[in-house]
């Protein structure tokens, strides 16, 4: 029998300001793993999304984030409470990861213009 091999569904980020909780400790290191169709659509019936749509992102953020520091039980609140840049860097993680089912970016050297892929997970970062 030949193993297969998986698709991660889980993947690292790194916060570029981080999640201050009650009580100081700053959280930048989390995970986040890709987004079933429930993810996606049962927010829609939550009250706060019907009464202003702008909420969808925090709900669907709080359900994916897997791991955000020592924090392993995300909520609406903790995402409220985010800097308006680590929101904008999760959004577009979240969109990379589930458009494409990985974390890594195209880009082009400014010297040769060449191009490759650089993975944006903080792998092996400190």
């Amino acid at each position: 029998m030949v193993a297969q091999s998986q698709t991660p569904t889980e993947f690292a980020f790194r916060l570029p300001h981080g999640y201050r909780d009650s009580e100081g400790n700053l959280h930048r290191d989390g995970t986040m793993r890709m987004a079933t169709a429930f993810d996606e659509i049962g927010p829609l019936k939550d009250p706060r999304v019907q009464a202003n749509p702008g909420f969808l992102v925090i709900i669907l953020l709080s359900r994916v984030i897997a791991r955000l520091g020592t924090l392993e039980h995300l909520h609406p609140k903790i995402i409220e409470g985010l800097l308006a840049a680590d929101l904008l860097y999760l959004q577009e993680f979240y969109r990379r990861i589930n458009d494409n089912g990985h974390s890594r970016l195209l880009v082009a050297c400014p010297h040769c213009q060449g191009e490759f892929e650089v993975e944006t997970s903080p792998e092996g970062e400190p």
